[in-house]
């Protein structure tokens, strides 16, 4: 087994954590066992992936959204403290990474949503390069609908406009506010997770098509990708776990 401290440097190194003003602590946030030979990896840190962590007998649950996000009530009770209870009587390790995995080059959500859709990945853009900008075959706006729903099982939102796409602009989650940058970059259309009561507004009178694909669709794939390379390099056993959520 592994010391879940030398996990934590290898994570923290990996995805440059400290170059990210981020909204929540990233890399360990409760302490559990000292060695960690099974992982489970899920999106968020709910009450279900926590017992269903506890059923596989995980040493580590490895999330994107994980606990003690900036501006939250601190106090420890109801929800926060059901939560907690369990991991630590279970003493079990929480992970969490999140800008720092939106942005990864080879293992980040936005790459690898970029991959799901079939996008030739050109530049990034915003803070810490978080979004990217990429090329597609010249097709319509329902064309590329009819993707995103195939490749995220979902359909998405979308602000249709009168023009065709071969460039596409991205950034996971709740990332709707980029849409002005990606218009500034000349991009056909814009994919966030969720979307804001303007950017419908925004994308219509600015002449580019918006999708709005699902917070929770568009980032299920980086943690799955991280867990899987440290399962790799460790000889650990990693279970994916996902626990739907439609927003």
């Amino acid at each position: 087994m592994i010391k879940c401290s030398d996990i934590v440097e290898y994570c923290d190194d990996l995805l440059q954590t400290k170059t990210f003003k981020d909204y929540c602590p990233n890399g360990l946030q409760v302490e559990g066992n000292e060695s960690v030979s099974r992982i489970v990896s899920g999106v968020t840190a709910c009450q279900d992936l926590i017992e269903k962590a506890i059923e596989y007998r995980a040493d580590l649950i490895l999330v994107h959204h994980g606990f003690f996000w900036r501006g939250e009530n601190p106090v420890v009770c109801g929800m926060k403290k059901l939560r907690l209870q369990s991991l630590l009587i279970n003493n079990i390790n929480l992970m969490a990474y999140h800008l720092p995995l939106d942005a990864h080059k080879t293992l980040g959500n936005n790459v690898l949503l970029a991959e799901k859709l079939g996008l030739q990945v050109e530049s990034f853009f915003a803070d810490n390069d978080i979004a990217l900008l990429g090329t597609i075959n010249q097709q319509s706006g329902s064309e590329f609908k009819q993707i995103i729903t195939k490749a995220l099982l979902r359909e998405p939102l979308h602000v249709a406009v009168d023009k065709p796409i071969a460039t596409v602009a991205l950034c996971s989650g709740a990332a709707q506010s980029y849409i002005e940058q990606a218009i500034e970059l000349g991009a056909d259309a814009f994919i966030s997770g969720e979307v804001s009561e303007n950017t419908w507004h925004i994308a219509r009178e600015n002449n580019i098509h918006y999708y709005a694909a699902g917070h929770h669709a568009t980032e299920r794939y980086g943690v799955q990708a991280l867990a899987d390379h440290l399962a790799k390099k460790f000889n650990m056993e990693h279970q994916y776990i996902d626990i739907n959520n439609p927003i």
